[in-house]
């Protein structure tokens, strides 16, 4: 199948399906009784259960069952952090038979890191980038973009490549990482792993404001201010942060700003009852870097840049051969967007819910959510260099979405014995029901314009689609853990999901595109097995069985009817070692795993859809953090990942042996930070980022060259205020950070060399 089959281009968007228009909008279809009745007993059955649980809280107080829990970052990996994303039993990582990293806001502090996408780059094997049709995407085992869950507390409100935005740290309480299928944890999508964002949560204690201001090169400027702790009524506790960022862009004329503002509050009527409300407000603006064209070395001549891509390239827009291609220094800051171009996103959070311990070692949690977003793009997207004219081919994309969501989840945790082997089981029900609104457009209006110095022109005329896509959702997730002897432990999960889709689209007069409206139902059946064993009090080995789904051609809200209508599976096989050393000073963790994906459907050099029977992906990874003294911490990760497409074949050729995009063979992070022995609390620092060889589409014709990147930083406290001075890219290092498969005329260049200083406060 390719993208002939909608008469369109077939762009690759958050709104835009791999077949192009043939995935869109409709006024609603009538949806068939049965299916919604089993929805509406669903969702009954759920809020039934949410609604009964508040009358629990006349039990009277009992000692809470066991937290197996330490404090957050009191070992150098983490790894003794309840997490939410590793496990429905609120383990550690230590605990649970799978990998799993933890930025905490520890390490966001020390290392300057400023964004989510910063942020996973610090974890292990993993690479990210900020691409405006998807931003904060993410390549980690082999998998990239829709691909990877990601979650916000713990919620999925869409795939990657739809949903996600740049979005500040200041706000966060920590990342986690959980890598390899995790569709236990958050259902359909999650070939590759998940991502979960934690906002900061209300503070017992004293109330505490903590803020940071910075101001850097091409303009940055960042402010953040939060406050939380205990207020005047006994049991209530808050917490309020506030976050800013602008930038002027390393592009011309690439402005952008985002601001994010969180909340909430905890009340504990007593040791057994906890209520709890949270709320969230995001915006953000830009005007976005769609990439920097590839070119001829012909053409470049003098100016062709080294070390920033290779290889031979076809275009996909224009059909030109360009043979040899480059980036032309004289592009290295040029914008190809329109001057009217627009890119933003308004988004709204609203959580709450209760935890009620209703038995000894039984507790109940509970919370209901809504979400709504407000996003829309206006650009010109594809920029293509002409062999045939020498100019450079542009063309425009419009979409915008309105997304809402509205859910529930009820949780029942429960610990006890059997016979004298201490078991942990839970039950997790789920039900959501989103409805997601997507006016697209109907036509491209582009123009070429020449390579150096182009004339930024406007977008010029607009015919609109209008599309539209309901998911309703009920899951029922079940995990237990075993401990078979003080040093065993066996776990097991299962997740089953019953997904309603419904999709429309209609053409600007109204009428109704081939195929739809039209709707189908999904059933998947994945969970996990694993065990892990305490070979000595600090070390331990694990092993898991992991299983995952996600819809065969890209992603739910873009299934179009011409599409295959069923889900891929995947599973994967991994073990490893996890060991704390040196009073807990040192930890290290070690990882190898086996990543298979079956019936593939991937994009064939980023204008068709093509049937990759399979991709695997296998490697090893390692990490280790060190705190030999009060003045010393350093830390390393490297990843190893061999991955490759098989039985993928297609008219006029086979990619089979080749690597998916985005994905490369090794990554590797270190650093170290230093006290100096001075009257004044002074730190010193640097760290090392290097990112191997890419490939920038499935075709593997061109290759994104490997790169390192060399941070350096200088801080002082005085008083209750630490100063910061940092230098981002400390070599001025050139380099491609990421392709868009869908958009491979064109690269997204990395950062240079940048400055910044900053001043962070706590009282």
């Amino acid at each position: 199948m390719t993208a002939l089959l909608s008469g369109t281009r077939a762009h690759h968007h958050p709104g835009q399906s791999m077949l192009g228009e043939t995935c869109s909008t409709r006024a609603a279809p009538p949806v068939p009784q049965p299916r919604r009745e089993r929805w509406r007993f669903a969702w009954i059955t759920v809020s039934g259960l949410a609604l009964a649980c508040p009358a629990l809280a006349q039990t009277p107080p009992i000692s809470a069952p066991e937290v197996r829990v330490s404090a957050s970052g009191s070992t150098p990996l983490k790894g003794k952090t309840q997490v939410d994303s590793g496990s429905l039993l609120r383990l550690t990582p230590r605990e649970t038979p799978a990998s799993i990293d933890v930025v905490d806001q520890e390490t966001i502090r020390a290392r300057g890191i400023r964004t989510v996408t910063e942020a996973a780059e610090a974890a292990t094997g993993v690479t990210a980038a900020d691409f405006p049709a998807e931003p904060a995407a993410f390549s980690m085992r082999g998998f990239t973009n829709s691909q990877i869950n990601v979650l916000y507390n713990g919620i999925r409100i869409g795939p990657q490549n739809m949903t996600s935005r740049v979005m500040n740290a200041f706000n966060l309480e920590r990342i986690e990482i959980l890598k390899g299928p995790a569709s236990l944890m958050s259902g359909e999508g999650a070939a590759g792993g998940a991502i979960n964002y934690v906002t900061r949560g209300p503070q017992s204690g004293p109330v505490q404001i903590n803020g940071e201001a910075a101001y850097g090169s091409f303009g940055t400027r960042r402010f953040g201010l939060g406050v939380g702790g205990s207020t005047s009524i006994p049991g209530l506790d808050f917490r309020a942060d506030f976050s800013d960022v602008r930038s002027d862009g390393f592009i011309n004329d690439t402005g952008s700003r985002s601001s994010h503002f969180s909340g909430g509050l905890d009340y504990r009527l007593s040791d057994t009852v906890k209520l709890w409300m949270a709320t969230e407000m995001k915006s953000d603006e830009a005007s976005p870097y769609w990439g920097t064209p590839l070119v001829p070395l012909s053409v470049a001549g003098a100016d062709a840049t080294n070390g920033i891509v290779s290889g031979t390239h076809v275009s996909n827009f224009n059909g030109t051969d360009l043979g040899a291609i480059t980036i032309d220094r004289r592009t290295l800051r040029t914008n190809y967007n329109v001057l009217d171009n627009r890119n933003r996103a308004d988004e709204y959070f609203v959580r709450g819910g209760f935890d009620v311990q209703v038995l000894p070692g039984v507790t109940v949690r509970n919370q209901t959510y809504f979400y709504t977003a407000d996003r829309e793009w206006r650009n010109n997207e594809v920029i293509a260099f002409n062999a045939a004219t020498g100019l450079v081919d542009r063309e425009r994309f419009f979409v915008a979405h309105n997304q809402s969501l509205v859910g529930n989840r009820t949780q029942v945790l429960w610990d006890h014995k059997i016979g004298a082997m201490d078991n942990r089981l839970t039950a997790v029900v789920d039900a959501s029901q989103l409805d997601f609104d997507r006016p697209g457009a109907g036509n491209f209006p582009g123009d070429s314009v020449p390579l150096v110095d182009p004339p930024r022109g406007t977008y010029g005329p607009l015919t609109q689609r209008k599309q539209s896509t309901d998911i309703r959702n009920v899951a029922l997730s079940v995990e237990d853990r075993l401990r078979l002897t003080p040093e065993l432990a066996v776990m097991a999960g299962l997740r089953h999901e019953v997904i309603d889709l419904d999709r429309g689209h209609v053409n600007a007069d109204g009428s109704n595109r081939p195929g739809f409206p039209y709707s189908k139902s999904f059933n998947p059946t994945t969970g996990r097995v694993g065990a892990t064993y305490d070979i000595t009090p600090g070390t331990m080995l694990y092993t898991q069985f992991a299983t995952g789904a996600d819809v065969a051609a890209n992603n739910l809200f873009l299934l179009g009817p011409t599409q295959p209508l069923e889900l891929t599976r995947s599973r994967s096989v991994e073990a490893g070692i996890k060991s704390l050393f040196w009073d807990s000073r040192g930890e290290w963790n070690f990882a190898v795993f086996d990543i298979q994906r079956n019936n593939v459907y991937a994009a064939a050099g980023g204008q068709a859809l093509n049937v990759a029977g399979q991709q695997k992906s296998r490697g090893a990874e390692l990490a280790l953090g060190v705190r030999p003294s009060p003045v010393w911490n350093l830390w390393a990760n490297l990843a190893y990942t061999d991955a490759e497409y098989q039985n993928y074949s297609f008219t006029g050729g086979s990619f089979s042996g080749n690597a998916p995009p985005n994905v490369p063979r090794v990554v590797a992070n270190a650093g170290a930070a230093y006290r100096l022995p001075v009257a004044l609390p002074t730190d010193i620092g640097t760290s090392v980022r290097h990112v191997g060889d890419r490939f920038h589409s499935d075709a593997n014709t061109v290759k994104l060259l490997a790169y390192t990147v060399v941070d350096a930083f200088a801080a002082v406290e005085v008083a209750k205020t630490r100063f910061t001075f940092r230098v981002r890219n400390l070599t001025n290092q050139e380099y491609a950070v990421w392709s868009d498969a869908f958009y491979p005329d064109q690269i997204l260049l990395g950062v240079p060399r940048t400055y910044e200083v900053q001043a962070q406060f706590r009282f």
